[in-house]
């Protein structure tokens, strides 16, 4: 399903739940759009990517192929965010037409799963099927206090994200008090820190620290596995500095840092 309709702590419930919840804010209701006009309204903005995202753009599959064919020939490039949800044949559909994709790993337990009305088997499937089609993959998980946070499961998650690739970035990000879970703490900066610490000794090179900007000392920075260089600061979604040039390699040893670094390419 889309943000999971039973999640009680989706973090964009207004986006998610708009046309279930009332509470909803009227700025996230839908208007008419077509692809033309969405490539369009990037082009205008200033936009680099077009993202297809909540709800969960899997269902709507066929529509992102038609903005995303717009948007390849206007020379924008394309992404996915989704809960991983996805078939074989659904990848094998949309490979042609999408640079990045993004997926949402809730944790590392069926039972978690089950209970926000989804399978834990199906993402892991899916994110293996991601990696070897040769998208651009990236993983996030919202450490929920009492909930996924063990150091048991976060080790198990950097575990199988190692074993697909050592170069794909993992996202660990704070959840704060929202929609139908204001009873529970927000993540401290403490266990962010503490999760990018196991994904990198498992062997994740690049392991950040998200929704508490500054307050996560470099762990929102990307730097060379070779030879430690600053080469992206972040503060939040702002880039404070760059230093890898369209070729994607390190200024100081010129290794090679996986990545989107130009358009159409990586």
């Amino acid at each position: 399903l889309g943000c999971d309709f039973r999640c009680p702590y989706c973090q964009n419930w207004e986006i998610s739940q708009t046309l279930r919840d009332a509470e909803a804010d009227a700025w996230a209701r839908p208007r008419p759009a077509s692809p033309g006009g969405i490539v369009a309204a990037a082009l205008e903005a200033g936009a680099k990517v077009v993202t297809s995202t909540y709800n969960e753009p899997l269902i709507t599959a066929e529509w992102a192929a038609a903005v995303f064919a717009e948007a390849r020939r206007a020379g924008l490039l394309t992404s996915f965010v989704s809960n991983g949800h996805a078939t074989p044949e659904v990848l094998d559909y949309l490979r042609p037409l999408v640079d990045a994709y993004k997926v949402d790993l809730k944790g590392m337990r069926e039972a978690t799963y089950r209970e926000v009305g989804g399978r834990l088997a199906v993402v892991l499937d899916a994110l293996a099927g991601l990696v070897a089609r040769g998208f651009w993959v990236e993983v996030v998980t919202l450490l929920v206090p009492g909930r996924n946070d063990s150091d048991e499961e976060l080790r198990d998650a950097a575990r199988f994200l190692g074993g697909l690739s050592p170069d794909l970035p993992w996202h660990v990000t704070a959840f704060h008090p929202d929609y139908r879970m204001g009873d529970v703490p927000g993540t401290p900066a403490a266990s962010l820190l503490r999760a990018v610490e196991i994904g990198r000794g498992e062997g994740l090179r690049y392991v950040y620290a998200g929704n508490l900007p500054g307050g996560v000392g470099d762990a929102e920075t990307t730097a060379c596995p070779g030879c430690s260089e600053r080469l992206v600061e972040r503060r939040g979604f702002r880039i404070v500095a760059l230093r890898v040039g369209p070729d994607g390699r390190c200024p100081r040893c010129a290794r090679s840092i996986p990545g989107i670094w130009s358009p159409g390419g990586r």
